[in-house]
């Protein structure tokens, strides 16, 4: 049934059911899936692991800095280190490391290694070279380090050695340095 035209009831708008008149409800986030939760555990775990491995690789490289860096802390140590690296190692760059810029005088010493490589190969033996305690005159910035050198060889089954007595003038700078050698008089 319709009503009559010109009735106040035609002029309503037409009633609507309740949900129809609702706005839509609020869409509520679902819970994360587990792949999102997966990814961000191994995201963090990465990223400690990343800041655990750049740790050792700075501690490392401090470690063999501190290793590696020739030890010039004091005469006798400076002297030590230089016939090792010069007469044992046979490491010229290595002995560098230990002597002072420029002026050094150590013609003397570079001379018995020269003999002692030559006498190896006449010979055909092995010179080996040692020495014992170290004594040291300081006085301000240079020190005299005396040392006896021992030098040996095994010859026809027999062991065989000489020893020498050598003066090693050492200069501090910013550390010790090795400047010069006297051979025995």
């Amino acid at each position: 049934m319709q009503p009559p035209a010109g009735s106040q009831v035609s002029r309503v708008p037409a009633q609507r059911t309740p949900s129809e008149q609702l706005p839509p409800a609020p869409v509520t986030p679902e819970p994360q899936p587990p792949r999102r939760r997966m990814r961000t555990v191994l995201t963090v775990v990465a990223g400690v692991l990343a800041v655990l491995c750049l740790g050792g690789l700075i501690a490392g490289y401090v470690l063999y800095t501190r290793a590696a860096a020739p030890d010039r802390s004091a005469p006798d140590v400076v002297v030590d280190n230089y016939l090792r690296a010069f007469l044992v190692d046979r490491n010229d760059a290595r002995a560098d490391l230990f002597t002072c810029e420029g002026g050094s005088q150590l013609e003397a010493l570079r001379s018995l290694r020269t003999d002692l490589l030559a006498r190896e190969t006449r010979f055909g033996v092995a010179i080996a070279v040692s020495w014992g305690s170290l004594t040291v005159r300081k006085q301000d910035d240079t020190a005299a380090v005396e040392v006896t050198l021992i030098i040996s060889a095994r010859v026809d089954g027999m062991n065989q050695s000489d020893r020498q007595s050598w003066r090693f003038d050492t200069k501090l700078a910013d550390d010790w340095r090795v400047c010069g050698a006297t051979p025995p008089a």
